[in-house]
């Protein structure tokens, strides 16, 4: 074990702790430990208990306070999961997926937004104003950009 601690100004003092798995850096004035790990992934804890992973091959895991978990990859794809069990997915090319708890997802595009409901329900509202629902039932309904019905099949 390795310890040594630096001054760099009175308001900031950084330490240094070498293992032989590893190195711990603790930044005084922001209150964040950073931990090196002998295969690159690299930790940082932060005064508010948020945690950050940061792995070699690029990804991040964040563990925010609240338990919600971000998983930052690499490729540019994201994904979120909440405590109440609702996770949002976006891809690259900003293209978003939530699933809530309730059962319901919601799709957001640039073209549109899609809500599908656990009963079979489908509503899209297309980025002009358009909205197109299908139920369950079979029935379908569409309506132009003022909300004006223009088609209700039963």
């Amino acid at each position: 074990m390795f310890h040594q601690e630096r001054r760099n100004s009175e308001e900031e003092v950084q330490e240094k702790i070498e293992y032989r798995d590893g190195k711990i850096y603790y930044y005084a004035d922001a209150q964040t430990t950073h931990t090196t790990y002998p295969d690159g992934l690299e930790v940082l804890q932060f005064p508010n208990n948020q945690i950050e992973k940061h792995y070699p091959d690029g990804t991040q895991e964040i563990v925010f306070p609240d338990h919600t978990v971000k998983h930052l990859y690499s490729d540019g794809f994201k994904e979120t999961f909440f405590p109440d069990g609702t996770v949002v997915k976006v891809e690259k090319n900003g293209d978003k997926i939530v699933v809530f708890s309730n059962g319901q997802k919601e799709i957001r595009t640039v073209q549109f937004k899609r809500r599908e409901y656990p009963d079979g329900t489908v509503k899209t509202v297309y980025c002009n104003g358009r909205q197109e629902t299908k139920y369950a039932t079979g029935r379908a309904r569409i309506k132009d950009e003022e909300g004006n019905i223009i088609l209700d099949k039963k």
